[in-house]
């Protein structure tokens, strides 16, 4: 489990601490809208979705709903102010902007840099959706961002060593086993602390250590996040971290984006992570993803089958 805590002091299998940023209604008086940016600040568009201003810079406050499966801007926040309950609702982010490396969605609030709290040189980092549900489509969404603000209910997982390797935990968190998993635990709409760290997760000396044919289970990881996440610029740290550089150290360009090969890159992984929790035999890997009705049901109106599935178990072999 992602933390053992029947002994003391508390066994961590991996160096991350769960930590959350802002509390969306205790702390609403660091947020601005961009009119209040424009208006009160006298801010201007600097890079992407960031603004500059006399006080410093601006960053966007990602609220849960702007994030999904290695995807750190699937959804632009719309307000309508007509909807008194829940105005601020997701923009689906269109394949046309996704294939746009230079794009980022608008959030519904922007909080300047200074209050966020990053150390010197951190540019990228783990999040997940807490807001969810056994009947979603996926229960648990991970992601990797750029450093910006975050709502609290994106929670975020900080580095504690300068050894950077959390891309192996959102793979392992985007992993269909794990999400079964995860499944078992859920039992309303939340996925509180509690709940995230009784969660197995694959020990990081693991992906060394396993082989598939002439690569280790973290060479192979490694590759799928990298083309999965770095689709834009503003993830190009990460691919500095990754080694993805020319010969002058700079980052290379973003890899395209493109569906079908996304999914590819995943069902791969998914076949990984079912080998590394033990799940081989194919009736029961077919059980697990007969558990996502809803994924089923998309692929099958897409690409005439389950193609996930298939890939996965074609890879298993």
């Amino acid at each position: 489990v992602l933390a053992d805590r029947r002994k003391s002091p508390t066994k961590f299998v991996w160096p991350v601490k769960y930590f959350t940023m802002f509390h969306m209604t205790n702390d609403s008086a660091l947020f601005r809208t961009r009119r209040e940016l424009e208006d009160q600040e006298g801010a201007y568009p600097i890079d992407g979705n960031r603004f500059g201003s006399p006080t410093g810079e601006w960053v966007p406050l990602y609220e849960g709903k702007m994030a999904q499966a290695y995807d750190h801007r699937a959804a632009s926040i719309v307000v309508n102010p007509e909807n008194q309950h829940r105005p601020a609702q997701p923009e689906p982010a269109t394949l046309e902007q996704h294939q746009n490396p230079d794009w980022l969605p608008d959030p519904q609030f922007w909080v300047a840099s200074s209050k966020c709290g990053w150390s010197q040189g951190s540019t990228w980092v783990l999040g997940f959706k807490e807001i969810t549900a056994t009947t979603n489509v996926r229960t648990f969404i991970s992601t990797l961002f750029p450093t910006v603000g975050f709502g609290n209910k994106v929670p975020i997982f900080m580095p504690e060593t300068e050894d950077r390797s959390e891309w192996f935990l959102a793979a392992n968190f985007n992993a269909t086993i794990f999400d079964f998993s995860t499944r078992q635990k859920v039992q309303g709409q939340t996925l509180n602390l509690f709940i995230v760290e009784q969660l197995p997760v694959v020990p990081l000396d693991q992906y060394d250590t396993i082989r598939f044919g002439p690569k280790t289970a973290g060479e192979i990881i490694r590759e799928a996040v990298l083309e999965l996440t770095y689709t834009t610029h503003d993830m190009a740290p990460f691919a500095r971290d990754m080694g993805y550089v020319d010969e002058t150290g700079e980052a290379r360009p973003p890899f395209p984006w493109d569906e079908d090969r996304r999914l590819l890159l995943r069902a791969r992984l998914d076949a990984v992570y079912f080998h590394l929790y033990g799940v081989t035999d194919r009736d029961d890997v077919r059980y697990v993803y007969s558990t996502f009705p809803i994924v089923e049901r998309q692929e099958t109106e897409a690409y005439g089958g389950y193609r996930s599935r298939d890939l996965c178990l074609a890879y298993m072999n």
